[in-house]
């Protein structure tokens, strides 16, 4: 997961309470995610929902709480359905939801799994951390088995981008300008708005000289 910004002021339409997935709901909550599932973190999902962070269960005040609205692929919507009432909140800046879930990158394009590992002894990052790995590992159907391999492989194809540039850095003989250019990639792979983000960061994060000189880019 990664952690958002979301403005105070709530789109017009959503006022009105008769639909909490208009234009430009739509439009505010693809900005603030940016254009992320907010749980697996695919990039411009081919199937979007505007979805409820606690399930609404008909209660209009949940429905229409701007607070509420999370930007979701429907994959990640159907298994959570509304089951997960107590996760980490990636809205909340005291939520800090990348420290406290450790996201591992496949080690192949087609591994079984991905590690998810929790890091705060709390019922939400239990929550989350169950949820994560129902979303990431999940074989309990045909097509959740299938669609959760596709999800590996592309996490697997952002995390070869970012091997690549760790292989340059350290490369013996690149020299310091190459080395340079390098961090500026990384930077980019690893920043909120590339999908699979919070798997990049702890690739980072687990290495002891890039997690020092990237400290201030880790996010």
């Amino acid at each position: 997961m990664f952690s958002v910004s979301r403005p105070t002021d709530a789109p017009a339409s959503l006022a009105r309470r008769t639909k909490y997935d208009s234009e430009d709901i739509y439009q505010a909550i693809c900005d603030i995610f940016y254009n992320k599932c907010y749980l697996c973190e695919t990039k411009e999902p081919h199937d979007i929902n505007v979805e409820h962070f606690r399930a609404h269960m008909g209660n209009d005040d949940l429905k229409y709480d701007w607070n509420n609205l999370y930007f979701a692929c429907s994959r990640c919507n159907n298994i959570k359905g509304d089951a997960y009432n107590n996760l980490l909140d990636c809205c909340n800046p005291q939520d800090n939801v990348l420290k406290a879930i450790k996201h591992l990158p496949p080690i192949t394009p087609y591994a079984k799994t991905v590690q998810i590992v929790i890091n705060l002894d709390s019922a939400p990052a239990k929550a989350t951390q169950e949820l994560l790995n129902k979303i990431y590992n999940s074989e309990h159907t045909v097509n959740k088995k299938v669609s959760g391999s596709y999800l590996r492989k592309k996490i697997f194809d952002q995390y070869n981008l970012l091997l690549t540039q760790i292989n340059n850095y350290y490369n013996p003989v690149a020299t310091q300008a190459e080395k340079d250019a390098t961090i500026e990639r990384i930077k980019l792979l690893i920043s909120k708005e590339q999908p699979y983000s919070a798997f990049m960061n702890w690739c980072i994060l687990e290495d002891d000289k890039l997690s020092q000189l990237l400290e201030e880019a880790i996010n």
